[in-house]
């Protein structure tokens, strides 16, 4: 499995592949992440403004009684500091999101991420042991890629587009990617052509990064 990250993708042969594809390997899909849903699921933005909201409503409570000067004065600067950390922690969501590119082809899946030094993977299908997709209410979600063997990929290397929590045996994901459950959908027919001889189990699994039925928008996982 070629894990090797390419450097500088002003030297790419078509966007998101570090050179054109093989005879016989076509392209079939390319997509980004969502930066809106990183902002809120990857970078917590929501969750940080209710915490500093929380956080100026008791500093100013505290404060209740003195003088005009030694009121507005901590306030403000507490109120400028959150509004700078929502605003930072938003400009890396849609840096992230503008950087990546995520492509799926007959043969792999290859992920171009990095915002300072760029990174390209290509995860051959016939590596992929299993792959599960988180889908959201609004269709996006996530797309999970469990490599078999010895070789991995390090977590810190693949964050943020790599599964939560999965600190042990990092997996490549693909993060709140438009229409989850199609690409992934996509994604298990590429698997099934590249492993014709291998069996595909299908099914639901609870509190678990998703199964790709089509029938089942909730929670879906594929693997060999």
């Amino acid at each position: 499995m070629n894990i090797n990250p390419h450097h500088e993708h002003e030297f790419e042969a078509a966007p998101g592949l570090p050179e054109p594809l093989p005879a016989g390997e076509r392209l079939l899909w390319q997509g980004a992440p969502d930066w809106k849903q990183l902002a809120l699921h990857v970078f917590h933005v929501r969750t940080l403004a209710i915490y500093f909201l929380v956080m100026v409503v008791l500093q100013a409570v505290y404060l209740l009684g003195e003088p005009e000067p030694r009121l507005i004065v901590p306030l403000a600067t507490s109120v400028a500091l959150s509004l700078t950390s929502l605003g930072l922690l938003t400009w890396l969501a849609w840096l992230t999101a503008r950087t990546a590119l995520y492509t799926l082809t007959s043969k792999r899946v290859v992920m171009r991420i990095g915002i300072v030094l760029t990174l390209t993977f290509n995860l051959p299908l016939r590596m992929v042991a299993a792959a599960s997709v988180k889908p959201m209410k609004n269709g996006s979600g996530d797309i999970a890629l469990k490599l078999s063997g010895d070789d991995h990929i390090a977590w810190l290397n693949l964050w943020p587009h790599a599964k939560p929590w999965a600190l042990k045996n990092p997996e490549p994901c693909l993060r709140y990617i438009p229409d989850a459950v199609r690409v992934g959908e996509r994604l298990v027919q590429a698997w099934r052509e590249v492993n014709p001889s291998v069996p595909v189990m299908l099914g639901d699994i609870i509190d678990e990064p998703p199964v790709f039925t089509p029938n089942n928008r909730s929670s879906q996982t594929v693997s060999a």
